[in-house]
């Protein structure tokens, strides 16, 4: 009998060690979410990388209530505290947060295709991570880039790095990423995350070389002996650096469905924004056929009128111009967001003429000029006949830099940070003015719009001794210390 119990006590044994180890060897397989994976395809991370981005810096509180007024392209007709430059802190610093965030994905995009072997995808991750850095430090100036995004080697407090050190970094990585994608060992296919380009490479070289002209015409006036060699460098090698010229390779996303960030907003507050009186009053005295195209006519009368930006009293929303369905669908079911047009190079060649650089063959000062506003009457749809007669008549050039800065102002409507950056380094337009009901305008502080943007309360609390030395010369939150390349003498 003991023998008997002692072997059914031997058999449990067995079978509950039996269970044990099959629950033990098969628990990550439990615990494991198939529909939350632990790695995920670079591909992927540029999907949202390029959706993120769209969605996150061209909506209503990072781009139409701050650098689309502080431009001088948009107002608000409600709710115009932003126009006023009373910022909320808890938006500034979720744009902060977004902004890092998105980097952050881009980084970890360029690591993984390294590590897999697609030297094409991590080229594209750079171009990308050149583009949302630009957008950082045009924003805030001084930010953290080098020990961006380096949790993961105990870099928890980022040091600052100045603008000056920025922009010909941003260069540097850019021109990395140009020279692989034509090299003969660049491999790799984009995969379907390339929701820009549908993973075609010509058009990511155009846009990054592109991109390259942005950034060293932006420092022209700061430091031209850069500029002006990146700007030769690639100008007077187009097969090697191609660049956008065609209105097929704008770096444009292109939105389905109710989702585009101005759209969006449209539909649940179609009354808060309208075209600025700046924008209006330029385009009726050039008789600029795309004012139809930026604004609708004022419901009261169906005449073209802008508002005041900032004025000290709400509109009477009827009584003044709102955006145009191109730029702002109101029934939410197209929209695109725009990164670069075609326009922008062209002034940027008529701009380097105008400077006595060799722009190789793209033409002289007036034929880019002429080519730049060609580009950006034909993507608002403008006949060609009537783009025969603007430039026939007001909208010939002069061969003034002021015109030349005055269209590509008017081009870039809908990019707010363009538009915003163009004016911090030329003034133009002259027209733009500080908010008339901001506290600032009241008591003659400052005489312009704001230079740049408030550092996050989270970065002054929690990154301080980082953060310190950069907010040291802000005063007022916008104004204090100007951007790099902002070399302005107005009184500010």
């Amino acid at each position: 009998m003991k023998i008997k119990y002692l072997s059914k006590i031997l058999l449990l044994l067995l079978f509950s060690m039996t269970i044990a180890t099959s629950c033990t060897s098969s628990f990550n397989e439990v615990n494991t979410d198939p529909d939350s994976p632990s790695t995920v395809a670079a591909t992927n991370e540029l999907a949202n990388a390029i959706y993120q981005s769209s969605s996150d810096f061209f909506d209503s509180w990072f781009d139409l209530n701050e650098s689309c007024t502080f431009s001088g392209q948009i107002c608000k007709l409600q709710y115009i505290d932003e126009s006023r430059y009373s910022f909320r802190a808890s938006v500034n610093n979720q744009e902060w947060y977004y902004l890092y965030r998105t980097q952050n994905t881009v980084v970890d995009l360029i690591k993984n295709a390294q590590a897999a072997g697609n030297t094409n995808l991590s080229n594209v991750g750079k171009i990308w991570k050149a583009q949302l850095a630009q957008i950082t430090t045009d924003r805030w100036r001084d930010v953290p880039y080098s020990d961006m995004c380096k949790a993961s080697s105990g870099i928890y407090s980022p040091t600052y790095d100045t603008q000056e050190t920025i922009y010909p970094a941003l260069l540097s990585l850019l021109k990395e990423a140009a020279d692989s994608l034509v090299s003969s060992g660049a491999t790799g296919s984009l995969g379907s995350g390339d929701i820009l380009y549908s993973g075609d490479l010509t058009k990511w070289e155009k846009y990054c070389n592109s991109l390259r002209l942005r950034i060293a015409m932006r420092i022209s006036g700061i430091d031209p002996t850069l500029a002006k060699s990146t700007i030769e460098e690639i100008l007077q090698n187009p097969t090697t650096y191609p660049i956008i010229t065609s209105n097929d390779d704008n770096a444009f996303y292109k939105w389905t469905g109710v989702s585009e960030p101005w759209a969006v907003y449209y539909l649940t507050r179609p009354d808060e924004y309208g075209v600025s009186d700046i924008m209006i009053n330029t385009l009726k005295s050039l008789n600029d056929p795309r004012l139809s195209v930026y604004a609708l006519p004022a419901a009261s009368d169906t005449t073209y009128r802008g508002y005041v930006i900032g004025d000290s009293v709400s509109a009477v929303v009827n009584e003044y111009s709102h955006i145009g369905t191109r730029f702002m669908a109101h029934d939410g079911s197209t929209g695109f967001t725009p990164y670069f047009r075609a326009s922008e190079t062209y002034f940027i060649i008529s701009e380097a003429n105008l400077l006595g650089w060799n722009t190789g063959s793209y033409g002289t000062q007036e034929e880019a000029y002429d080519k730049a506003v060609t580009l950006s009457l034909a993507e608002n749809s403008v006949s060609d006949a009537d783009i025969s007669t603007y430039l026939a008549g007001k909208g010939k050039y002069d061969g003034t830099a002021n015109q030349l800065y005055l269209q590509e102002w008017i081009s870039l409507f809908k990019q707010g940070m363009e538009a915003w950056s163009l004016y911090r380094r030329t003034g133009v337009p002259t027209s733009n003015y500080i908010a008339p009901g901001s506290t600032y305008a009241k008591t003659k502080a400052h005489k312009t719009p704001p230079l740049r943007y408030p550092y996050p309360q989270t970065e002054l609390d929690l990154n301080t001794i980082n953060v310190k030395s950069s907010n040291a010369d802000v005063v007022d939150n916008y104004w204090g210390k100007p951007m790099w390349w902002d070399l302005r003498n107005a009184d500010k």
